[in-house]
């Protein structure tokens, strides 16, 4: 009997598969299997640790915080860089999906310790941001957009929903006009095929479409990401942008470094 059973579940998630596979216009020997791409960037040179930050505004509360600069971190472990936004690019030129089904999912963005967390928010058309403040002071969330134009007010304790309506065109940034130091970063898209670095500089993005060159941008809020070095050979992203060819399971491109001079 549980034989049975285990056979019949399996049938629906390859089915499940297959139409999938088939609506990313793939062919039905293809349909049933995804990719991964993983990378893992890291700096090359030798890297400073992260400025602290002395606060000017509401010093009594915020004094009391650990504050640093986020806009580049270095993990001086191994030199894995936090924060490095990699997407599917589907603009001028891009790679062209189907029309995808997306559940809404909501994202807490917190204006919390005098900084938000998390300090990168991967997003797609339809979502919600939820912008807290668990701080004893009030801050506000300034979205600079293209398409997203909100700037709100979030007194102590309060929070505010901001529905994501469209996408935008590349990673916006998102300020505090209150705390000048308060910074975070957004992107918005139309597909789930985004992710961002961790603290070592890994990143994976699953369920990638195989059989075709899918066309990636990468993004980093202070560095260049033109001049790379992919596995040891020096390598020209255009505009941040590469292709790769996903095939079935794991397409790891190994180690991606980023020259000091490009975050100059």
């Amino acid at each position: 009997m549980n034989q049975i059973v285990f056979s019949a579940s399996r049938l629906v998630c390859v089915t499940a598969g297959i139409v999938v596979g088939l609506s990313l216009g793939l062919s039905p020997a293809m349909a049933q299997e995804t990719g991964t791409l993983r990378m893992t960037f890291k700096y090359k040179g030798a890297a400073e640790a992260p400025a602290a930050i002395v606060p000017n505004v509401d010093q009594a509360f915020c004094g009391q915080k650990k504050i640093f600069n986020e806009s580049l971190v270095v993990n001086p472990e191994n030199n894995g860089i936090r924060d490095v936004i990699v997407y599917v690019y589907t603009g001028r030129r891009g790679t062209d999906l189907p029309e995808m089904k997306l559940e809404p999912k909501t994202h807490v963005l917190a204006n919390e310790d005098c900084r938000f967390e998390p300090h990168v928010v991967l997003a797609k058309k339809g979502d919600t941001i939820k912008v807290t403040n668990p701080d004893k002071v009030g801050h506000n969330a300034n979205f600079q957009g293209f398409n997203i134009s909100e700037n709100p007010t979030i007194p102590a304790g309060a929070e505010v929903d901001i529905k994501l309506e469209d996408t935008e065109p590349s990673v916006i940034p998102v300020s505090c006009n209150i705390h000048n130091w308060m910074q975070a970063r957004l992107l918005v898209v139309d597909h789930p095929f985004a992710a961002s670095s961790d603290k070592d500089g890994v990143l994976e993005i699953t369920g990638l479409p195989v059989g075709k060159e899918i066309i990636f941008r990468a993004n980093h809020e202070k560095g260049s990401l033109t001049d790379v070095i992919v596995d040891g050979k020096s390598a020209s992203w255009r505009a941040s942008k590469f292709e790769v060819e996903i095939k079935p399971g794991m397409n790891d491109m190994g180690t991606i470094e980023v020259p000091a001079a490009a975050f100059e």
